[in-house]
């Protein structure tokens, strides 16, 4: 094995396909592991191909430094040439999700609706940037840990309409192709959406919705069968999630979702509505992203800070009388309030009464002095409560904690004009 490409340290080879093998490299600039996939020279040399897959190499290096989201393999550098193709990424230790895309080794169907929902966010920052997959599959969606997914391989890509022809034939997977693609048609997000509906059925039920011995006939069968539902084929599955799996491979993509958005909508709800079954007292990351989404102090946050929220954010559901806050003493945190209500109060006098999506706590944290809290908070009934410590805002990327300062300033302005009209009505 080689030992060096470039600035880069090969350790170890992690795997070979037909047209290049990946290497665990070490970045000894950045001090860190990354990824490096290399052409393989037999390819990229011969007369018939080697010009195909070198555009497919160029194409995912186009997306050098562009694809900066949690749920996306980060693309850090590229050299392409004729005798040598090599693109360096995230290094992402957890392996494929098709380990458990077969019987026998299929992961809970909560976990699924979790796993799926971050790839819907993820291939709409995408697609907000024009860049359609066009080649998703299990194999080319990484475990980050147990309920953290990236999705790698962007070297088919449709950029801004770009590269609109689909080559079958050695490139892509037709098991999880859309109608349009196997028919070479132009193509746009709902491609995607389509493979990604595939790719649930089968982590869902360990088999692909349509079976075959010869790409002919899976080509015949994606245009023509209907698939089977999954819950025919795995016991205890909800029939939301048939409905959700019918309405992302529906064969004619205008009765498809239409947009990612809608697909993480209904998987977010199915979560929500503990239309499957949860751990007990557990917020899992889709609800969370759902909830603050939906709150107005994050409008204006973007998905990748929407995402950093979730991360250092701690989430409780507290019980009826439950003291959150407490008068004259030291904080280091601020909350929010997802569902429910709690009053504010001060020697035993109802001040305030919060309720849901408000913000408090905050001035023991944005104050340059110490501050004591200024009144009790207590929980007048069952309450979803979302902590943020002083020191996670601290260490929150530029943008994020820029956002959390402006929805401060909103919050004060709107409790100024509010004491104003009170004062006002005396």
């Amino acid at each position: 094995m080689i030992r060096k490409l470039g600035k880069y340290e090969l350790v170890k080879k992690l795997g070979k396909g037909a047209s290049s093998t990946v290497y665990l490299g070490r970045d000894p600039f950045a001090q860190r592991d990354v990824a490096i996939k290399v052409g393989a020279p037999e390819i990229l040399s011969d007369p018939n191909k080697g010009k195909l897959y070198t555009h497919l190499f160029l194409n995912e290096a186009s997306l050098v430094g562009k694809l900066n989201h949690p749920h996306i393999v980060q693309i850090y550098d590229a050299v392409v040439a004729d005798k040598l193709c090599y693109i360096v990424m995230e290094y992402v230790a957890g392996g494929t999700l098709e380990n458990h895309a077969r019987v026998g080794h299929l992961l809970p169907i909560n976990r699924v609706v979790e796993l799926v929902f971050k790839c819907t966010r993820a291939l709409e920052f995408a697609h907000r940037l024009g860049i359609t997959h066009r080649d998703i599959k299990p194999a080319n969606i990484l475990l980050s840990d147990e309920s953290d997914i990236k999705i790698s391989d962007f070297g088919a890509a449709l950029t801004n309409g770009r590269n609109n022809s689909t080559q079958i034939s050695g490139i892509g997977s037709p098991a999880y192709m859309s109608p349009e693609q196997v028919l070479e048609q132009p193509l746009d997000h709902r491609t995607d959406i389509y493979s990604l509906g595939v790719v649930l059925f089968q982590l869902l039920t360990g088999r692909l919705p349509f079976e075959a011995d010869n790409q002919f006939n899976m080509v015949y069968q994606i245009m023509h069968s209907e698939a089977q539902k999954p819950s025919s084929l795995r016991q205890g599955l909800p029939a939301v999630l048939d409905r959700i799996v019918g309405k992302a491979m529906a064969k004619d993509r205008e009765q498809r979702y239409q947009t990612w958005e809608a697909f993480a909508q209904d998987l977010a709800q199915a979560v929500r509505r503990r239309q499957l079954k949860m751990p007990d007292g557990e917020f899992v990351d889709t609800e969370k992203y759902d909830i603050l989404r939906a709150l107005p102090f994050f409008a204006d946050f973007s998905d990748v800070e929407i995402w950093e929220v979730v991360r250092f954010s701690d989430w409780k559901r507290v019980e009826p009388g439950t003291i959150i806050m407490h008068d004259g003493t030291p904080g280091d945190f601020f909350c929010f309030l997802a569902e429910g209500q709690l009053k504010v109060s001060k020697g035993g006098k109802t001040l305030n009464v919060l309720t849901k999506g408000e913000c408090f706590g905050e001035m023991a944290v944005i104050s340059r002095t110490t501050q004591n809290r200024g009144a009790d908070i207590t929980a007048l009934s069952t309450a979803d409560v979302i902590t943020v410590r002083g020191e996670a805002l601290h260490q929150a990327s530029e943008a994020c904690r820029m956002h959390f300062y402006q929805g401060f300033v909103q919050v004060l302005a709107n409790r100024l004009a509010l004491a104003n009209r009170r004062l006002t009505a005396f």
